[in-house]
């Protein structure tokens, strides 16, 4: 078989691939973020970034501008908005993808989606802000629920479940019908099981193992499990050494049925979930 054939070949598999999963690229702009805090806080270097993302083929990006790492603090909405805004600005202008904002601020996402941001990931699930659920509907935005247990400044400290992936279902569907009851678009909520939040590493890999139970709810899910500290206690392994780590969590939330993973690594994600979606015959012809 020459080269050629082979090529025509590997791009009639993918492009038989109808149906796949996609990826949110991350881009933190804090001074603290507990994988690459302080990277991406200059506005040039994160535009740069998040071109190089969408150029590995993002679906979305993902800017978050406060720290939700286990200890983390709140910090002000202006300080919130004046780490948001100018590079929202910058990649709204530079790419043409959807842009997610991280954060649980009603004053914050109004600002974000009079922008121009198209999601908000409320890792509170509409419970920090009771005009949050106002504030989506308004500018007929995208949100992404999150389950955490606690805050995140004492969220890891010792957080136990009686039934998780039942508890996990529970609280989502609280917050499923408090979107929807504020007229969220039903189509426009995704939700997110929470790796990494009051969970124990034993309860992240639950949520990959059992992550199928939550199609019951009947929306898209997210998953995040990229670079995070449970893959550091299997592996022993360092935030800035998790690649491979990350490849299997990711690889396990794709087969598991995952609609979108959230990741730092974008082109080597990629491959995988191109690999997984094959396997799982999404969409083949």
């Amino acid at each position: 078989m020459d080269v050629m054939t082979q090529t025509r070949k590997a791009a009639d598999v993918r492009s038989a691939v109808r149906e796949r999963t996609r990826i949110m690229g991350i881009l933190n702009v804090t001074p603290d973020s507990f994988s690459d805090g302080g990277e991406y806080f200059d506005i040039e270097h994160a535009v740069r970034y998040a071109g190089e993302m969408a150029r590995s083929s993002a679906d979305m990006i993902d800017i978050g501008g406060e720290s939700s790492r286990p200890g983390s603090t709140a910090i002000s909405v202006d300080e919130e908005l004046k780490r948001v805004m100018p590079v929202l600005k910058a990649v709204k202008d530079a790419i043409d993808i959807p842009v997610s904002v991280d954060t649980w601020k009603s004053e914050v996402a109004r600002q974000v989606l009079s922008a121009g941001a198209d999601i908000i990931n409320d890792i509170t699930a509409l419970r920090g802000d009771k005009a949050m659920p106002g504030v989506i509907k308004e500018f007929d935005a995208g949100v992404i629920l999150m389950h955490m247990k606690g805050k995140p400044r004492t969220m890891q400290n010792d957080p136990e479940y009686d039934d998780l992936m039942a508890e996990i279902s529970a609280y989502l569907r609280e917050s499923i019908d408090i979107a929807e009851a504020a007229g969220i678009d039903p189509d426009k909520i995704v939700i997110d099981p929470g790796i990494g939040f009051g969970k124990k590493l034993e309860h992240n890999l639950e949520i990959l193992r059992e992550l199928g139970r939550l199609k019951s709810l009947g929306k898209t899910i997210l998953v995040g499990s990229s670079r995070k500290s449970f893959l550091g206690e299997i592996t022993g392994r360092g935030t800035d050494a998790r690649l491979f780590g990350t490849a299997a969590s990711v690889a396990a939330a794709a087969f598991a049925g995952a609609d979108i993973v959230r990741v730092h690594d974008v082109g080597a994600m990629l491959d995988v979930v191109r690999v997984i979606d094959a396997i799982k015959g999404q969409g083949l012809l």
